[in-house]
């Protein structure tokens, strides 16, 4: 495929991407749908399991359509550079694409910069569990830009959609503030 017709193609998914409608993505007190599958961390491919992850704390699980895009890419540096933020809270952070764990592994080292896990969703199973895709249209499919704070109860105290990078690192830190302050429920 030539550069003129590939960029043409780019440009199309692009304006499918961005001009999707928000706000499909599961509601705060839904339960978490639960997941398992390949994730790197640092360039080591490891198995990422949901359940475990909240046992040691809330979860910050990320979408994003694809790894090496222009706003992927801000966006994993932002979560990178606000992970210490996210520890200090007791929070596991994971992102989750559609792009392959060999990609990945290059994603996690480059642009998340070996401070946080990012997972392959190949098939958009976990996506779309989370009400979390885009139809680019030709058969093509996309992770949205979407996060979840998880609390350890397995219950999504918080989600936001937006293809715009910029809000979801200060929206999730602030959710997981708010989950600290509040009074911890009974089982019963």
């Amino acid at each position: 495929m030539n550069n003129i017709l590939r960029g043409i193609l780019m440009a199309g998914v692009v304006f499918a991407l961005t001009s999707a409608p928000a706000g499909a993505e599961l509601k705060p007190g839904t339960p978490a749908p639960t997941f398992d599958t390949k994730a790197s961390l640092g360039g080591k491919i490891f198995d990422f399991d949901l359940k475990a992850a909240l046992a040691k704390g809330p979860v910050v699980l990320y979408f994003y359509p694809a790894a090496f895009t222009e706003g992927c890419t801000i966006e994993a540096h932002d979560f990178a550079e606000h992970i210490g933020d996210y520890q200090k809270l007791g929070a596991t952070v994971i992102g989750v694409s559609g792009d392959d764990i060999e990609k990945l592994n290059r994603f996690s080292v480059s642009e998340c910069r070996s401070k946080f896990a990012v997972a392959s969703d190949g098939d958009f199973a976990i996506s779309k569990s989370y009400d979390a895709t885009l139809d680019a249209g030709a058969g093509r499919m996309f992770s949205n830009r979407t996060s979840y704070v998880i609390s350890q109860d397995g219950k999504i105290v918080y989600s936001y959609t937006s293809m715009k990078p910029e809000l979801h690192v200060a929206n999730t830190l602030e959710a997981l503030r708010k989950l600290q302050t509040q009074p911890v429920r009974s089982g019963y």
